[in-house]
């Protein structure tokens, strides 16, 4: 997060922020949020959810919750992309397909979203963020380091916080709970019993818990090619799914949007693109989707 605010202060002072603005503000607009919140975006796919969250606080944006439920679920599904992208092609899938589905499902789910919002006229009432810095009237560089310097020791607190829920939750058995919720679906969905469990650790605990096992599975010859695909893509989408809520809900998003409806979204973009990898041809998956990371035995 600190050398991010470092390239973000530099991005501001070279006018950077404005032509980000420029470039993604009709994006956002298509989704409902303000020209602004594309730097947030951006620095979400680059980094993470905390660098996106620490860009958000730092402006002196107002959301309603309907706004921050949409741009929580652009974060939750998108972010950390060079290195999840990377862990998805370990496991065998292709970068493109990683990237789009991320991306474009995203933005499709932000334009869903928007869309009901505004249909139905609900959450239109301003966000809560749980913390936000003072504006500072000193905008010297020393000025701009001290506010920096506090908040990013508030955000310690908080994310400490978050981190002691997240084990009162495990002690209390809500990963195990949802597990067994969970696999009923993903039997659904295609995903093979083998890799139903290594899914499950992805889906709560993150794709690099999750997915590194699948490769190593993969690697090992126990799971196949195209089982490895389906729950590595649903993992693109669904990960992490207790505590990376739970950041979102520090910018006062609404949790049935971006738990449950995220929950809905990712399982049914995945039980539709399982139907349609079942009917192609194992030539064109290996072409463009998938390939086997079994090593090769030489004899």
């Amino acid at each position: 997060m600190i050398p991010m605010l470092i390239i973000i202060k530099i991005v501001e002072e070279l006018g950077g922020i404005i032509l980000i603005s420029q470039l993604l503000g009709p994006l956002m607009n298509s989704v409902g949020l303000p020209d602004s919140m594309s730097l947030v975006w951006a620095t979400t796919l680059l980094t993470n959810i905390y660098g996106g969250l620490i860009v958000l606080i730092n402006m002196d944006e107002t959301l309603t919750v309907a706004q921050a439920s949409i741009l929580g679920s652009m974060m939750l599904l998108a972010h950390t992309l060079p290195i999840e992208a990377t862990i998805a092609k370990k496991a065998g899938v292709s970068l493109w397909a990683t990237l789009f589905l991320r991306i474009g499902g995203s933005l499709l789910l932000a334009w869903l979203l928007h869309l009901s919002y505004q249909y139905t006229d609900t959450l239109q009432h301003e966000a809560v963020i749980l913390w936000k810095p003072e504006v500072s009237a000193d905008t010297s560089y020393l000025g701009w380091l001290i506010k920096q310097t506090s908040s990013l020791f508030m955000v310690f607190i908080v994310i400490s916080i978050l981190l002691f829920t997240l084990k009162i939750l495990k002690l209390l058995g809500i990963e195990k709970l949802m597990a067994w919720l969970l696999k009923p679906f993903l039997r659904l969905l295609g995903i093979s019993k083998e890799a139903t469990s290594l899914t499950i650790i992805g889906i709560t605990l993150g794709l690099a818990f999750g997915g590194g096992l699948l490769i190593h599975e993969a690697k090992q010859g126990h799971i196949k090619a195209r089982d490895v695909f389906t729950a590595i893509m649903l993992l693109n989408l669904l990960h992490s799914l207790i505590e990376d809520t739970l950041l979102i809900l520090l910018i006062g998003a609404d949790f049935n949007t971006i738990f449950w409806g995220r929950l809905i979204f990712s399982i049914a973009v995945i039980s539709l693109l399982s139907q349609v990898v079942r009917r192609l041809s194992p030539t064109f998956c290996e072409a463009y989707l998938y390939k086997s990371v079994v090593p090769i035995k030489h004899g």
